[in-house]
């Protein structure tokens, strides 16, 4: 027992936190139960405010008799935004270091993991495309929210959006403009086709599924950061079982692998942009 009120209703909050984590992966299995505390106490409020909720206990009840309310939480847990060629420099580096060592492969193949609605699935597209590799790159796209999935697939973006887009393809070494990738539709810009002519849009959770393809490179940025330190571990383990030797992993600019068990099956090849390689 605590005699501070705020202690106990944080302590309550957490424990309907930590049920309604466990009702998801038992009925939809969605396994939310590594992710960072902090973040899942700021997303869980977020979704019992989106829908009217006054306690994560109401939201369990919503979700486990809704499939619809479900599908609200999940996007509200799983923060879809990205950018295009999001920290350039990143890009930058994937074009002057990692492309000369892919474009030795016959047959390329890129897993672009945590892919959101879509910005680092083009991004990478129209950098391969520019240095000729995408006609010989299978790209696989994955992330747990099947909403996010669709609109990665549409390939659709608003039109205020892409001057943003446009300053980080410049930034990132873009040969031309970006404009020649894409063209106005649907009252903002929609990606030419064939960037993702050769893109695979699937579900898959680091938290709860396998390795599912051998690959050269994988960029999953920005993603590792919501994940405690044993799903960190777990996630990192499914890349290093996926990667093929000397093949590459990207991470976000905040992110490590080497606090991590797997960090020695890993090579720093341009550690100030967060890219390893595997030994």
């Amino acid at each position: 027992m605590t005699d501070d009120p705020e202690a106990a209703d944080g302590a309550d909050f957490d424990l309907e936190l930590r049920l309604l984590l466990e009702a998801i992966y038992e009925k939809y299995r969605h396994d939310f139960r590594g992710y960072s505390v902090a973040s899942m106490r700021r997303r869980a409020r977020q979704a019992a405010a989106a829908l009217g909720c006054s306690t994560l206990s109401q939201v369990q009840d919503r979700i486990l008799r809704d499939r619809r309310a479900f599908s609200e939480v999940l996007r509200l847990l799983t923060v879809p935004f990205s950018e295009m060629f999001r920290d350039p420099h990143y890009f930058l580096s994937i074009r002057e270091k990692v492309i000369p060592a892919l474009s030795t492969y016959p047959a390329i193949k890129v897993w672009i993991a945590g892919c959101s609605t879509g910005e680092e699935l083009y991004s990478m597209a129209i950098l391969l495309a520019e240095e000729g590799l995408l006609e010989r790159t299978f790209l696989y796209a994955t992330d747990v929210n099947p909403e996010a999935l669709r609109a990665a697939e549409r390939g659709v973006y608003a039109l205020d959006r892409v001057q943003a887009f446009s300053a980080n393809y410049q930034r990132a070494g873009g040969r031309w403009s970006l404009s020649d990738h894409y063209a106005a539709a649907y009252g903002g810009v929609a990606f030419d086709r064939s960037l993702r002519a050769r893109a695979v849009f699937a579900d898959h959770s680091l938290a709860t599924d396998d390795v599912f393809a051998e690959v050269h490179l994988i960029s999953c940025r920005n993603v590792l950061i919501y994940f405690d330190r044993a799903l960190q571990e777990r996630a990192i383990g499914l890349f290093r079982g996926s990667l093929v030797p000397g093949g590459f992993l990207g991470l976000g600019r905040g992110e490590t692998i080497r606090s991590c068990t797997s960090a020695g099956a890993f090579l720093d090849f341009a550690p100030e942009h967060r890219i390893y390689r595997r030994c």
